[in-house]
């Protein structure tokens, strides 16, 4: 059995506050579009589409279903210190 690291050890925590806004497109539920509020989606393995803005959501499932550990998804400004919200 692999050992995984914890959520500490990646430095990530468990406090929604701290982490920030984590849009994910959920089975079985209405997901609203982040970007333009409509509920029509492509769904992928990975990834949930918008199909009329073309705004993509991880699957809540797919880091589950994954063999290699949770996917961390990280703003590419994160660095920047800007907060973008669609």
């Amino acid at each position: 059995m692999a050992n995984f690291a914890t959520l500490g050890e990646l430095g990530l925590k468990h406090d929604p506050k701290g982490r920030g806004y984590h849009a994910v497109y959920r089975e079985h539920e209405v997901n609203h579009c982040p970007g333009c509020g409509r509920t029509h989606w492509l769904i992928g393995r990975m990834s949930a589409e918008c199909a009329f803005c073309a705004t993509a959501l991880p699957l809540a499932e797919a880091s589950t279903r994954h063999h290699h550990g949770p996917a961390v998804i990280q703003h590419r400004n994160r660095n920047n210190g800007h907060a973008w919200a669609a």
